[in-house]
């Protein structure tokens, strides 16, 4: 098996881990803010930096109209702003406004324990396993 199918096969599974096991953190986030999740999850990637709805899209893997949608919705909800971009004066950038930076804390709040599959490794895996994670996330 090459590298890269190994790197393909360890993604699509720990996606799955993520995916089947992250309902109940979806809801409780959906029930705390009132905002659909997809629109907080365009909160949380603005978190990081300001980006224009074509970095928003495919930071989110929506496509260009249901960007503009939700970050017009974003916009009159208060939680992100529309500015020029410095750089380049024919784009606009969204970032979070404060009232976004709370909703963005709220949510960082909320009880997000290891679902229960966690249980069948042991601490010098699970070391292991936040270790690994820490360094992809870095790059």
């Amino acid at each position: 098996m090459s590298a890269d199918s190994l790197a393909d096969e360890v993604w699509q599974t720990m996606a799955a881990v993520v995916v089947e096991n992250r309902d109940s953190w979806k809801r409780a986030v959906v029930e705390q803010t009132g905002l659909p999740f997809s629109r907080a999850r365009i909160l949380r990637r603005l978190d990081a930096k300001a980006m224009t709805a074509k970095e928003i899209a495919a930071a989110t893997g929506m496509d260009a109209p249901a960007t503009t949608v939700a970050i017009n919705d974003l916009e009159e909800r208060g939680l992100v702003v529309r500015q020029p971009d410095p750089e380049n004066r024919r784009c606009k950038l969204v970032s979070l406004t404060d009232a976004g930076g709370a909703v963005l804390r709220g949510i960082g709040q909320l009880d997000d324990p290891a679902p229960p599959v966690f249980a069948t490794l042991d601490a010098d895996e699970l070391a292991t396993l936040r270790d690994l994670l820490s360094r992809l996330r870095r790059h």
